[in-house]
C-alpha cells in the first residue's frame, strides 16, 4: 500500500507547475494576454525559479515532513532537467539552431532515462523506501531542528543547483548561432559521460549485489570494488556524471552565454565534498578502512587514470 502511495504521489506531485505552464502558454499567445502573462513571458528564468519555489521547495518539503523522508528529491533529480530543457524549447520567446535544440533534448532524455533506470535499479525498483543516506544522517544528527532545516539543506539547495546546472538550456533556447564544431565537441563530452556514467554504476550495482550473495551464503565479502573502471579511478560514476553537465556548459558558451557555467561549477564543487563524505564513510568501516586506504593511494580520485605505487612508510631504526 506504501508503494502505491508513492507511485502516485510521483506522478501527481509536479502536476501544479504543468497546469500552471499551460495555462500560461494558453493565456500568452491568446489575443489580448495579461500582464502576468506577459512577466512570466519575459522572465523564462524567473518563472522557472518561482515554479521550482512552490512545486519543489514547499510541497516537497511538505510531503518529506508528513512522510518523514526525502525520498521524492532523489527520483526527481533525475526528473526536472528533461522538464526544464522542454521549458525553454517551448518557451513563447524562444530561438535557437533547430539541430543543437533537437539534440541537447535528445541527450537530456537519455541521461535522465539512464540515471532513472540506475535509481531504481540500485532501490531495488521500490519507489520510496528509503532516503538519501546522507540525509538520513542529517535527521538523526540534527533531531527536532531537522523539520525546518531540511527546507534549505534538501530543497532551497536543490533549487541553486538543479536550476544551475540546467542554465546551458536556456542559453541554447536563447539563441540562433548555426551549429558548428564546438557543438560536436559538446555532443561528444555529453554521450561519452553518460556512457561512463552507465559503465561505472552497472559496475558498482554488479558488485554490491555479488557481495549480497556472498553475505548470505556466508562467504567473505569483497571489501572494495577494484575492477574495471573503478579500477582506474575511485569515483568513475562521478566522474561520467561531471563530463555530462560540462558537456552541457559547452553548449552554452558556445551561445556567447559563458555565465551560464556557474551551475555546473557548483554542482562539482559539492561532488568533492559529497566525495569526501563518502570516502570518509568507507574509511569509518572496520572490514574496509585497510583495503581502502591503500586503494586511495594507488588510484586516482576522479579522472581515470593509471595506477600509482602506494606509499611506503619509514621507520626509523
Amino acid at each position: 500500500m506504501g508503494a502505491l502511495r508513492n507511485v502516485v504521489i510521483a506522478f501527481l506531485v509536479p502536476l501544479p507547475s504543468l497546469a500552471f505552464y499551460l495555462v500560461f502558454l494558453q493565456g500568452f499567445l491568446s489575443s489580448d494576454p495579461l500582464p502576468i502573462w506577459k512577466w512570466c513571458a519575459d522572465h523564462p528564468i524567473l518563472l522557472a525559479n518561482l515554479l521550482f519555489f512552490i512545486n519543489v521547495d514547499i510541497i516537497f518539503w511538505v510531503i518529506s515532513l508528513l512522510q518523514k523522508s526525502t525520498w521524492l528529491i532523489d527520483l526527481y533529480w533525475t526528473v526536472i532537467p528533461v522538464m526544464l530543457v522542454h521549458y525553454y524549447a517551448s518557451h513563447p520567446y524562444q530561438r535557437s539552431d533547430s539541430k543543437r535544440s533537437r539534440t541537447i533534448v535528445w541527450l537530456t532524455w537519455v541521461w535522465s532515462i539512464r540515471l532513472t533506470h540506475n535509481y531504481f535499479r540500485r532501490e531495488g525498483w521500490a519507489w520510496g523506501d528509503r532516503e538519501d543516506w546522507r540525509f538520513a544522517d542529517l535527521r538523526k544528527k540534527l533531531g527536532g531542528h531537522w523539520w525546518w532545516v531540511s527546507f534549505f539543506a534538501v530543497y532551497v539547495s536543490q533549487q541553486a543547483f538543479l536550476i544551475g546546472i540546467c542554465l546551458p538550456m536556456y542559453a541554447v533556447h536563447t539563441s540562433d548561432i548555426q551549429w558548428n564544431t564546438w557543438d560536436n565537441v559538446a555532443t561528444f563530452v555529453c554521450a561519452v559521460g553518460i556512457i561512463i556514467a552507465y559503465l561505472a554504476d552497472t559496475q558498482l550495482h554488479a558488485f554490491v549485489k555479488r557481495n549480497r550473495i556472498f553475505r548470505d551464503l556466508g562467504v567473505p565479502v569483497v571489501p572494495t570494488l577494484e575492477t574495471g573502471l573503478w579500477r582506474y579511478s575511485r569515483h568513475p560514476n562521478y566522474f561520467g556524471e561531471q563530463l555530462w553537465w560540462w558537456g552541457l556548459v559547452i553548449f552554452g558558451c558556445n551561445t556567447g552565454k559563458r555565465w551560464t557555467l556557474i551551475g555546473s561549477l557548483l554542482n562539482s564543487l559539492c561532488l568533492a565534498y559529497s566525495t569526501v563524505l563518502v570516502e570518509e564513510r568507507m574509511m569509518s568501516q572496520a572490514s574496509r578502512a585497510k583495503k581502502y586506504k591503500l586503494y586511495k593511494e594507488t588510484t586516482s580520485v576522479w579522472v581515470p587514470w593509471f595506477k600509482s605505487a602506494p606509499r611506503t612508510e619509514n621507520k626509523s631504526t
